[in-house]
């Protein structure tokens, strides 16, 4: 983590990705990097650039409401990045994600993806890991290295560009929401061994998170290849569990009556059986 801390890290990447073209102000001068100067942000938001200076180098730590509303305008922040920068200026004032037993997947839960057996459905959470399954993601996923994590199988495994027939919107999806929950959660040394691991080894995620951006998902669409059955079309949501905040359940199901459908039966009728807990790294 850089010693600016995380909103200090966060306001000096949105400075250095926004234009002044996005902010509406004429370009003055030759310009030796892109972005906005620290004293165009100060202005924009109405405070003193000796002030932004102190947020962006982390020497002041603690901003209004009313200035994080300014320099969310500044830098024109859609609503998840406005959310996202309230979050780590006030973290003690946010949602923490609850570990431990809350990463256990209640046996009801196991139950009712069993019950799904022509849609996709796993647990994660939100490191991604895959925490549990029914039979139609185990035969979907099965042979990819790296299928108990979604991040690790995005950016590690060569192969996923081609089982993500959309690789790139899938890899900058998965890293916008890591970018959010690391502001969160920056206490979690799992998750910052994660960011460690696909910083070291990946250069697209490289790139990708130096961006810090939080958007979610334009679309619920998910275009998958795989080797034995071809093309398979998603449409998906996910759902929170109330009995354990933090995970995830993603549900994603074929067009009734496609190709889509029977490419999923093809491969859950050819699958070994499975007990739909996923086995990964801790």
């Amino acid at each position: 983590m850089d010693a600016r801390g995380p909103l200090g890290e966060f306001l000096r990447a949105r400075r250095q990705v926004t234009t002044v073209d996005q902010v509406g102000l004429a370009p003055s001068g030759r310009r030796r990097t892109p972005g906005l100067r620290r004293e165009e942000v100060a202005m924009l938001a109405g405070v003193s650039t000796d002030y932004y200076v102190r947020l962006e180098q982390g020497r002041e730590r603690r901003p209004s409401d009313q200035v994080l509303s300014a320099l969310a305008h500044a830098f024109r922040l859609d609503h998840e990045a406005t959310v996202h920068l309230y979050r780590l200026a006030h973290p003690r004032a946010c949602e923490v994600v609850v570990r431990g037993p809350s990463e256990e997947v209640n046996p009801s839960i196991m139950k009712l993806l069993d019950r799904w057996d022509d849609v996709v459905a796993f647990v994660v959470n939100h490191r991604l890991d895959v925490l549990a399954c029914n039979p139609v993601f185990a035969a979907l996923f099965d042979g990819l290295e790296y299928n108990d994590n979604l991040l690790r199988l995005t950016f590690l495994n060569p192969e996923a560009r081609l089982f993500y027939r959309d690789w790139e919107h899938e890899a900058v999806a998965k890293v916008a929401h890591l970018r959010a929950v690391a502001g969160v959660d920056s206490g979690d040394p799992l998750l910052l061994e994660l960011v460690e691991e696909l910083s070291l080894q990946s250069e697209f995620f490289r790139e990708v998170w130096a961006r810090h951006e939080v958007r979610a998902k334009t679309h619920n669409i998910v275009r998958l290849h795989h080797p034995e059955v071809g093309d398979v079309t998603l449409w998906h949501e996910t759902f929170g569990i109330d009995s354990a905040p933090g995970l995830r359940i993603f549900a994603g199901q074929p067009e009734l009556g496609s190709a889509s459908q029977e490419a999923l039966r093809t491969l859950t009728e050819l699958a070994p059986a499975s007990d739909g807990r996923m086995r990964h790294r801790v």
